[in-house]
């Protein structure tokens, strides 16, 4: 993922930290994964979020933020004083109970209707390259309220069509997922090193909603795979504020997952 800097104070990783945190609702419960989501959810606890509650595939579940920095939710210190240390059938437990509010995802390839692949490039009868597949991912596209995907935006990656399906978004459009007896959910956000998208409540298909600081609708076009629709109020995504970029750097002293700003 490319740090650069889009200004002196900030850098791309540390926006799209700030992105995701203002996905998260307080008193939500959030399956919180790995990456730049771990520090979102860590951002929005300590912001405007602090009741929401994080729940880890390890199994473990929280209500305050731990105590140190974390550079993987395996960390000794997210263990210390959580509220509830069980395995990873728990939490899947809870997504299938439809406790989960919100998940977080990313991806090798996304589709226009939030479809996500991770299993195999080039399809399952010509793989080219096999992935790692679902580990839960399907679980949390399936059966989490919704779901936040975050990846970076390349054309091979935004294709109008997933070579593989591992975890569902809104499959072939709008009714899909009821007629494939999903319960709840679907993807709700994307939000890519260029800028953030949502669906469309009637096609089920992904628009842009903001861009990114120093980011043209021409550049975002040119590394998506077909014919991207544009919101009509396309904004500028907000730059994270002084407080943010304080706390995302107590949350990753070394830059571990921001890199250097």
């Amino acid at each position: 993922m490319n740090n650069s800097k889009n200004t002196a104070n900030y850098n791309l990783a540390q926006l799209m930290v700030t992105a995701a945190a203002r996905e998260i609702a307080d008193d939500e419960v959030v399956f919180v994964g790995m990456r730049l989501p771990l520090l979102g959810f860590l951002l929005a606890k300590s912001t405007h979020a602090p009741g929401a509650i994080g729940v880890y595939e390890l199994g473990i579940v929280r209500d305050t933020p731990a105590p140190a920095p974390l550079m993987t939710m395996g960390d000794l210190p997210n263990l210390c004083r959580a509220q509830w240390l069980a395995d990873t059938a728990d939490a899947m437990g809870l997504l299938q109970q439809g406790a989960v509010d919100l998940s977080f995802i990313g991806g090798a390839q996304v589709d226009r209707y939030g479809n996500l692949n991770t299993s195999y490039i080039g399809g399952i009868d010509t793989v080219e390259t096999r992935l790692p597949g679902s580990g839960g991912a399907c679980d949390l596209a399936c059966l989490a309220r919704r779901h936040i995907i975050v990846m970076s935006h390349e054309k091979r990656r935004f294709v109008p069509r997933v070579d593989y399906i591992t975890s569902p978004g809104f499959g072939h459009g709008c009714g899909w997922r009821e007629k494939m007896g999903l319960p709840r959910g679907g993807p709700s956000t994307v939000i890519t090193t260029l800028g953030v998208l949502r669906f469309d409540p009637d096609s089920a298909e992904m628009i842009l909603s903001s861009i990114h600081p120093g980011v043209t609708i021409a550049q975002v076009r040119h590394n998506t795979g077909w014919s991207l629709q544009v919101a009509p109020d396309l904004a500028r995504t907000p730059e994270p504020t002084a407080r943010e970029l304080k706390m995302i750097r107590q949350f990753d002293p070394e830059g571990y997952w921001t890199g250097s700003a």
